[in-house]
């Protein structure tokens, strides 16, 4: 009988649902810290930072490893690293890990370019980033209201303004809704068409898995879909297929 370990779970509340079923479902205890969607906005440098607060505050004693559920998130997990071994999926974003595997998140990207996402998480977590004033668009000014722009720039340079930062959808065309089945949630799905049809745009739903969450928990990594960092060694971009390495 393999011992039943005890792991720190770094994770994104994006993916709060899926996390905590798979938590309930696996062998080991996990012990979870859900942190904001809106790291994702601060930017790269600002991201890792944070992430690696996270890091130094988990008891070294206490634990067998630390999970992280994120994938590479824009170089968000560059430079991260701790006195235990991290455990990673080699993922892109937050996407593959509600499709279930980075295969099936490359095939169906280089088929569907323009494709917004939503799910569970996406729909409950989603307070935009005017709302955190450490996000990129409201550290550029992006986040202001029409009267704010004619306030600070004059009527002409705010109807400028409104026109070119007001689209921040203007290079999607469809909406895919990733059903992971953690729940009945209707309502969410009717609201994702609902916003697909407002910008007239194609609605999808696709079969989520939450297979790699679960392996990741329950301690089954394998070298293709998971890297075990090793203590003080550093995560870095590959730039490959593989996704992430360590130095």
């Amino acid at each position: 009988m393999n011992k039943i370990k005890r792991f720190k779970l770094i994770a994104c509340e994006i993916l709060f649902r899926e996390v905590c079923l798979c938590a309930s479902k696996c062998k080991n205890i996990i012990d979870i810290d859900f942190l904001p969607k809106g790291l994702h906005d601060m930017g790269q440098s600002k991201m890792s930072k944070r992430l690696q607060q996270e890091l130094d505050r988990v008891e070294t004693d206490k634990y067998d490893a630390i999970l992280l559920c994120y994938g590479l998130c824009n170089n968000g997990v560059k430079g991260l690293q701790s006195k235990l071994p991290i455990v990673i999926p080699k993922a892109h974003d937050c996407i593959t890990l509600l499709l279930g595997s980075k295969e099936k998140y490359n095939e169906y990207f280089r088929s569907n370019p323009g494709t917004y996402f939503k799910s569970t998480g996406w729909t409950e977590r989603d307070k935009g980033p005017e709302n955190n004033e450490l996000s990129i668009p409201s550290q550029l000014g992006m986040n202001k209201t029409y009267q704010e722009y004619v306030e600070l720039y004059g009527e002409d340079n705010a109807l400028y303004l409104m026109e070119i930062l007001g689209n921040q959808m203007k290079n999607y065309s469809k909406i895919v809704y990733i059903d992971t089945q953690t729940g009945e949630f209707d309502s969410y799905k009717k609201s994702a068409k609902q916003l697909a049809d407002n910008n007239n745009w194609q609605y999808e739903e696709v079969t989520g898995n939450t297979r790699l969450i679960f392996k990741l928990l329950n301690g089954d990594w394998n070298d293709e879909e998971f890297l075990t960092v090793p203590p003080d060694s550093i995560i870095e971009p590959t730039n490959t297929e593989e996704i992430i390495g360590y130095i």
